[in-house]
């Protein structure tokens, strides 16, 4: 096995787990074991959140230092981590089949970015803000961190979603205990190896692996003071309601199944070249794409053919090859998950039009061919659940309101597009699809702007300023006269 390691990343330093059970990760494409970690056990939560506790009460630890000094720390982070992308969209990729060309601007390149946007926010925004009180006097406004963060992650953009709340959190001040997906660990224990390297203070990050149980016991965790997850629904209403009963906070960006509205006006020429990352990026395995294709009668067959052909040239194969643009997907449980959705397509009465198999040319790895239907309605399974597969179904509209009223005939709001030749007209429909974010002729998460859902989609946003808040609680202060005056 290439990657090895038989210790956990606890309190700054690489200490025996207490248990012994391991966790063995297999390659998507070759379903031979690639690395091996420990498994942690509830012992080690524990030492992981009391590590983190004693980081942040520390009055002199990482919650009390000057923005500034926090910022340089980050920089030296994102360096280390820079340093190591090569590695990180590699172990990625071996993992979860990510094709290399998507890891090497996603998981190679935002981890970093996010780490210096946040360093420098930190920088220029005002921690205390004194304002004259309605009544008499002043009040002190101050945002404090909030304490000790569990983050639970997916595997899906294992890195970018650990720095979703990674880089807010650290600039925040607060410390962490992470735990990662259980396919995705061999990233998690690369970036164990940046954080030390770049002199993050001992407590302040520590990683714990494990599966479904290990997670809700740190998400439990007395010691905890807020909870930031990114993964399905259901694992999402079952954190919801621990953190409800301990009134903890909590951010849950969870699935999506979003709409992209075609407009009768489309250049599909233009509009072609970019619905691979909008519809089937990381062969559908992303949480935002999306994946039912709304299309006006009179262009639907057009449509129609046009999403047939991308999903009949699109390069599948070794994800590690740069020509890959769909790899394996990430389990042989996940696979079996994709093509079950397409037999009860096939059995609602869909017309596959292109794929709805496995490549005959692979006879190794975890591969579902990007698959289209048509012939279905907004009601059936594979328009309403969410596949996280290259599945897509495309589904007739009359007029631009039924367009809008099946976009939000969904549990979900996460994201969206619209596709047109008038930006204007995008912009008029983007602003009546109740979902979170939306792209009008492509989309991609700025790390500037907020990003989360409505409805199963989340709770909370991540990214932007208000990622940052996210970490943040707020403290009055009030002064009869101002602060430093005497009565």
């Amino acid at each position: 096995m290439e990657h090895v390691y038989d210790r956990l990343y606890l309190d700054g330093d690489w200490i025996e787990s207490s248990g012994d059970a391991v966790i063995t990760v297999v390659s998507a494409a070759t379903e031979e074991p690639i690395g091996q970690v420990p498994e942690a056990v509830a012992a080690d939560v524990d030492r992981a959140v009391a590590a983190a506790r004693r980081a942040f009460d520390d009055p002199l630890g990482w919650s009390a230092w000057e923005p500034k000094d926090r910022a340089a720390v980050m920089r030296r982070f994102a360096e280390e981590i820079e340093e190591r992308s090569t590695d990180f969209v590699r172990r990625v990729s071996m993992q979860n089949g990510m094709p290399v060309v998507v890891g090497a601007q996603t998981e190679g390149t935002y981890p970093a970015k996010l780490l210096h946007y946040y360093a420098d926010l930190i920088e220029l925004m005002p921690l205390e803000q004194s304002r004259r009180s309605m009544v008499s006097g002043t009040t002190l406004v101050r945002r404090a961190p909030l304490g000790v963060v569990a983050a639970v992650v997916p595997w899906n953009f294992p890195q970018s979603l650990l720095m979703f709340k990674l880089a807010p959190a650290l600039a925040a001040g607060c410390t962490l205990v992470v735990k990662p997906a259980p396919e995705t660990v061999l990233d998690a224990f690369l970036l164990a190896e940046a954080a030390q390297a770049a002199g993050i203070p001992a407590g302040v990050l520590n990683i714990v692996t494990g599966g479904r149980d290990l997670g809700a016991y740190l998400v439990g965790h007395r010691g905890v003071d807020k909870v930031a997850f990114t993964g399905s629904v259901a694992a999402g209403q079952a954190i919801a309601e621990q953190c409800g009963r301990l009134l903890r906070p909590v951010t849950l960006e969870l699935g999506g199944k979003s709409a992209g509205i075609v407009l009768d006006d489309v250049d599909l020429g233009a509009a072609v070249r970019e619905w691979y990352g909008a519809f089937l990026l990381n062969q559908g395995q992303t949480c935002y794409i999306s994946t039912r294709i709304l299309a006006p009668e009179s262009r639907y067959d057009e449509i129609l053919d046009a999403l047939g052909a991308l999903a009949g040239r699109l390069r599948i194969g070794d994800p590690l090859d740069p020509k890959t643009l769909i790899g394996p997907l990430v389990s042989q449980r996940q696979r079996g998950r994709v093509e079950s959705y397409i037999a009860a397509g096939i059995a609602a009465g869909g017309r596959v039009v292109a794929g709805g198999g496995r490549p005959p040319h692979l006879d190794r790895g975890w591969y579902v061919q990007p698959t289209v239907f048509a012939g279905l309605d907004n009601d059936s399974v594979l328009a309403q659940e969410e596949i996280f597969g290259p599945v897509l179904t495309v589904l007739r509209y009359r007029d631009v309101d039924e367009a809008v009223r099946l976009a939000n005939d969904s549990d979900f709001g996460l994201g969206g597009t619209v596709w047109t030749s008038d930006p204007q007209r995008g912009l008029d429909i983007a602003r009546r699809v109740r979902t979170g974010s939306f792209g009008v002729n492509g989309f991609t998460l700025d790390p500037g702007a907020p990003f989360g859902g409505v409805k199963h989609s989340g709770l909370g946003r991540e990214l932007g300023p208000e990622g940052l808040a996210a970490y943040h609680h707020l403290q009055s202060i009030y002064f009869p006269t101002g602060p430093g005056e005497s009565a």
